[in-house]
């Protein structure tokens, strides 16, 4: 798919694909005439990333966690890229579990202000 597709299923704008694409996070394929074309899993990858920005992983943060997930993908039996992979969980576990408590410290805070 070209980037427009791209950008229409996962909701990122063009700038921001190609921004991934030039720091090697989502590198594309080209084209003989220079288009950036991308693969179905290409779509994943980059909705995974999407998903861990909002959990305020850097993007070279999500360079491992990316680089984590291909190792278990690439060797399923390797036992440290289990490991890696489980650390890897607990991790956006308690990153989730932070994001949640905030959220609803935000919503007291709201319905606080109703009150008012």
């Amino acid at each position: 798919m070209h980037i427009g597709e791209l950008a229409e299923r996962t909701g990122l704008s063009h700038r921001t694909i190609r921004h991934y694409d030039d720091v090697g996070l989502l590198p594309a394929t080209r084209t003989e005439g220079g288009f950036r074309v991308y693969t179905v899993t290409d779509c994943e990858r980059l909705l995974a990333i999407r998903s861990l920005k909002p959990m305020g992983y850097s993007l070279e943060e999500i360079t491992h966690v990316l680089e984590a997930i291909d190792a278990v993908t690439a060797s399923p039996e390797d036992a440290a890229a289990r490991e890696g992979l489980a650390a890897l969980q607990e991790e956006l576990t308690a990153r989730r579990e932070k994001l949640a408590r905030n959220l609803r410290q935000a919503d007291e805070l709201l319905e606080s202000l109703r009150d008012i």
